[in-house]
């Protein structure tokens, strides 16, 4: 993934679902959750044990938001560990067919699942692995 396709993505989608936002404001998920919603970007929690996390409700899992929600999502960005990927990338591709969104599916750093992403693109969904959406964001 080239830094010119990083920035379209930042550039062109402003809605992201975080799957594995904490509530915890020293974990990593939201300290960048919280940096991307100060840029102006809408933050959809996705952490089964919590009710709302930065002022916002979270949702059990993708397919569990409203469509109304559902039909918003442009990233879902994924703070799990990577054999959590799957079913995550799963829920990701249902969406796509029944809404045509989300368009990307981002892997924090240190998480690499080569066979769910290879499912993803398959399914049309652009897939960045291994990459900070905060630390790219504050590169552009």
């Amino acid at each position: 993934m080239s830094k010119d396709q990083i920035r379209e993505i930042l550039i062109n989608y402003r809605t992201i679902a975080v799957v594995g936002l904490s509530k915890e404001p020293k974990k990593e998920s939201h300290k960048v959750s919280a940096y991307m919603k100060r840029h102006g970007y809408r933050i959809i929690p996705v952490n089964p044990f919590a009710d709302e996390v930065l002022g916002e409700k979270s949702y059990k899992s993708l397919l569990d938001m409203p469509p109304e929600i559902q039909k918003t999502i442009e990233i879902v960005d994924i703070f799990r560990r990577p054999e959590d990927v799957p079913p995550i990338v799963e829920q990701a591709i249902k969406l796509k067919e029944m809404f045509g969104v989300p368009f990307v599916v981002w892997m924090q750093v240190g998480i690499v699942n080569e066979a769910a992403a290879e499912v993803a693109r398959k399914a049309g969904l652009v897939v960045v692995m291994d990459k900070c959406l905060m630390v790219e964001h504050s590169r552009l």
